[in-house]
């Protein structure tokens, strides 16, 4: 069952009890003639089946009314319990998943990502107004990713690619197909779904790439399709980049450094870490 249906449930079970403690309350002062707080009182220990006795219907449309809320108000208190538990459950068996793929993100990142997104930050020609922006370091916290994420959402991502960029990225791409369909084959990936959208655009790009033999005398429109196709991925890696690279620090302060010195959009990045031991973080 989806997250949204568990949701869903809970908020009904939620809504059917908060009504009928309501309304049940407002009966049983209404019929038994007591004050709220022993109408409240009542309710609860009577849905909550604990029944201490102390406070009991006299009357006999009292007593139906008793009847009513075991019937009704119990089953919506355990339905409540049962969707809570099931949520939370659900929430850390998806955290657990979630901590899985982002082993195949790592992989991703590492076998083609990270260097794909440096041939598409080259290709930027307006690169210089969004690069320090990325410059993530071990200084950056929650609100640093955010604010980093919203701004590649909203950005207009541009790339200039001559014959030469277009050729040499094909070579790449047709290169790593096979690693990519076997990243999508991964049916748990499904519930990963910006990643998904990633994978499916990046192959879509390695289709639309492998059909043309020449890029020489291309149509405008031609150039101008496959170039729209390349900010799709680029706009997705950014998104996919910066949301991996938070996973790490959170949880991998060793990847998270070597990340850092492999950051695509610093220019003075660099593997090696210098005598006085600054690694760019």
């Amino acid at each position: 069952m989806s997250r949204e249906a568990i949701q869903f449930r809970l908020q009904l079970n939620l809504t059917i009890l908060a009504a009928t403690l309501f309304l049940g309350t407002i009966a049983f002062m209404s019929i038994e003639k007591v004050s709220p707080t022993d109408a409240l009182y009542f309710i609860i220990v009577t849905m909550a089946t604990v029944g201490y006795g102390d406070i009991h219907p006299v009357t006999a449309a009292g007593k139906f009314l008793a009847v009513g809320l075991i019937v009704l108000g119990v089953g919506t208190f355990v339905g409540v319990i049962a969707s809570g538990t099931e949520l939370i459950l659900f929430r850390r068996e998806r955290k657990a998943l979630m901590e899985k793929l982002n082993l195949v993100v790592g992989v991703f990142f590492s076998e083609a990502g990270t260097g794909l997104l440096r041939l598409f930050v080259s290709w930027d020609p307006e690169i210089a107004e969004i690069r320090t922006s990325f410059h993530v370091n071990g200084r950056w916290k929650r609100e640093n990713f955010a604010a980093a994420a919203a701004l590649a959402r909203r950005h207009v991502f541009r790339l200039d690619p001559g014959i030469p960029e277009l050729m040499a990225l094909r070579t790449l791409l047709i290169g790593k197909r096979e690693f990519l369909v076997r990243l999508l084959e991964n049916p748990a990936l499904l519930e990963h779904g910006s990643f998904s959208n990633l994978l499916q655009a990046l192959l879509h790009l390695v289709e639309e790439l492998a059909e043309r033999d020449s890029f020489r005398d291309l149509p405008r429109a031609d150039r101008a399709h496959l170039v729209a196709d390349m900010v799709r991925v680029y706009r997705h890696l950014v998104e996919e980049w910066l949301s991996y690279t938070e996973h790490l620090k959170a949880h991998f302060p060793y990847l998270f450094s070597l990340a850092v010195r492999k950051n695509p959009f610093d220019e003075d990045a660099r593997v090696e870490i210098g005598e006085d031991g600054e690694t760019g973080d």
